[in-house]
């Protein structure tokens, strides 16, 4: 079952492409993107402290199934083993947007982006179970059972160790 559905698209840099990017967002999805901002400076990659380098949207629901449908029909429904991850989460990248259904416009451009897609399991009761469950307190357990407690082995077993 999936939980939500994020699609991220990230420039390196801010300006008139992004809000052209966060456009292409918005009519994909019928959402207003929010936007990430860079945590340093980067003097080789020209990008400063807090300036807005990428959107994203996340997506819950239907809507987030029908995307992803969308998006896996450009992948033409295959993907690789490296593309999931242990949790059974997945991710995967298109190249350019109007493979989702978009008309092309000139003066947007073309656009790539990335899909994310956070999966739950049916019934996740038991990690909220688990994380509730009584703890046994130290005192409370029984010492570990020693040698002279009565658990020798009959006269005739014996171990692999021991010659006969």
């Amino acid at each position: 079952q999936t939980r939500s559905s994020g699609i991220n698209a990230e420039y390196g840099e801010s300006g008139d492409r992004l809000t052209r990017a966060a456009k292409v967002l918005e009519q994909l999805t019928g959402q207003s993107p929010v936007y990430s901002k860079a945590r340093y400076t980067v003097r080789s990659f020209g990008i400063r402290r807090n300036e807005k380098i990428a959107c994203h949207v996340t997506v819950r629901g239907d809507k987030a199934l029908e995307i992803l449908e969308r998006g896996l029909k450009v992948k033409e429904y295959e993907l690789k083993r490296k593309n999931f991850s242990n949790t059974g989460s997945f991710g995967f990248g298109i190249q350019e947007h109007i493979d989702l259904g978009l008309k092309y416009d000139p003066s947007t451009g073309i656009y790539g982006m990335d899909f994310t897609s956070y999966l739950t399991a049916q019934d996740t009761a038991w990690r909220s179970a688990r994380r509730s469950a009584p703890r046994l307190v130290t005192s409370t357990r029984s010492p570990r059972p020693t040698p002279s407690s009565g658990s020798r082995r009959s006269s005739r077993a014996s171990s692999l160790d021991e010659p006969s």
